[in-house]
């Protein structure tokens, strides 16, 4: 049986700001449990304001590991002004850019999860080019340009340990539903060999590494 959050829990993701449906996000904390048994860190690219990160920090927390965000907090294309996803409450008002970093943290600390996440402020292929380990879990939900998927997928697919999970957000088959920058790194994983999928609810994707490479 796929494990499930608490009900504080789920309370503080559905309170946090962010884009996630509860189903999508009950996926995720189901595979990022299965994922901590691995004992190695859940990643996640691109944590916006911190509401999937709870869920992969209340696994981490069960299972005695850590949550990783990797995430510049500049906001993603579609989050810059003029834009359908920009939200004028997390503009810094001193540098008139977008700065997600208060708004997560405060996230974590009202659900209690703080000292369970490290945060990586930065961009995903800079830090992935210097991280040496494996992870039992990477989420990508970052940019989704074909250029930042890609570079997300290349920077942090290889880093999936083996029978570790690889969770692609906002896959649409159908370009009528959404961009094609998220399907295409799913249908790049899936002809590599290295990677087969084991579930789908809605636009999350659920891959485990099956053999070599990315």
């Amino acid at each position: 049986m796929a494990a499930v959050p608490g009900p504080q829990t789920l309370a503080a993701f559905e309170a946090a700001k962010g884009f996630m449906p509860v189903r999508e996000g009950l996926a995720l904390y189901a595979a990022a449990a299965e994922a901590a048994a691995l004992g190695l860190p859940l990643l996640e690219v691109g944590s916006y304001c911190g509401r999937s990160t709870i869920l992969l920090a209340d696994a981490a927390r069960a299972a005695g590991t850590v949550a990783v965000t990797v995430d510049h907090h500049r906001g993603s294309e579609e989050q810059q002004p003029g834009w359908e996803y920009h939200d004028p409450e997390v503009v810094d008002p001193e540098v008139g850019l977008m700065d997600t970093l208060p708004t997560f943290r405060r996230t974590l600390h009202a659900a209690g999860l703080e000292e369970h996440v490290i945060a990586v402020v930065g961009r995903s292929p800079q830090v992935a080019r210097v991280w040496a380990g494996e992870v039992g879990l990477v989420f990508v939900d970052g940019g989704h340009t074909d250029e930042h998927a890609t570079g997300d997928y290349e920077g942090w697919a290889p880093k999936v340990a083996e029978g570790g999970l690889l969770v692609i957000h906002d896959v649409f088959p159908d370009p009528a539903d959404g961009g094609q920058a998220p399907y295409r790194i799913h249908q790049r994983a899936l002809a590599s060999g290295a990677f087969t999928e084991v579930s789908a609810t809605d636009s999350l994707r659920v891959l485990r590494r099956t053999g070599p490479g990315a």
